[in-house]
């Protein structure tokens, strides 16, 4: 069966920085509903679109093509009294601004008496990096995936 629009795709995949070290890479397939639902960047589902089981791919990716360029806005310092007690640099959380529908997952990344450092942009922003995958099954979405803009079941989301 071919990648065409309301499939769904399971890969695994690889990541790798430039000079060659593992970012990420995949124990267990992933799996997206392909067709435009944002399951996968867009890059790697119009380069995999007609492919069949078996397929490999390997792209570059630009920060662009990914998790976006480095904002510096998205990095804040706020007073330490606005945290709980038990925070530590590496724990996330949801935040936003104020009159926005728009959300980040912060990190924090310092702490001081005074201040907590936390930063809004994904961990791998600016970075360019090698994407690497392989089509270990390809299969028609159900109707209640296509209803719902994803997979269900294994290697997908769980009601």
């Amino acid at each position: 069966m071919r990648i065409v629009k309301n499939t769904v795709v399971s890969l695994h995949y690889k990541m790798t920085d430039q000079e060659g070290n593992l970012m990420e890479e995949t124990d267990e397939p992933i799996s997206y509903l392909h067709g435009g639902y944002d399951g996968i960047f867009p890059v790697v589902e119009e380069a995999l679109h007609e492919k069949e089981i078996g397929a490999t791919l390997s792209l570059q990716m630009e920060p662009d093509d990914a998790f976006g360029e480095y904002d510096e806005e998205l990095m804040r310092v706020e007073p330490r009294s606005a945290f709980p007690e038990e925070i530590t640099v590496g724990m996330q959380f949801e935040g936003g601004e104020e009159d926005s529908d728009d959300f980040y997952i912060y990190t924090v990344r310092e702490i001081t008496d005074d201040v907590v450092v936390v930063d809004g942009n994904h961990p791998y922003a600016g970075i360019a990096f090698q994407f690497e995958c392989t089509v270990m099954e390809v299969r028609p979405a159900t109707e209640e995936e296509l209803s719902h803009g994803h997979v269900h079941g294994p290697h997908g989301h769980e009601h």
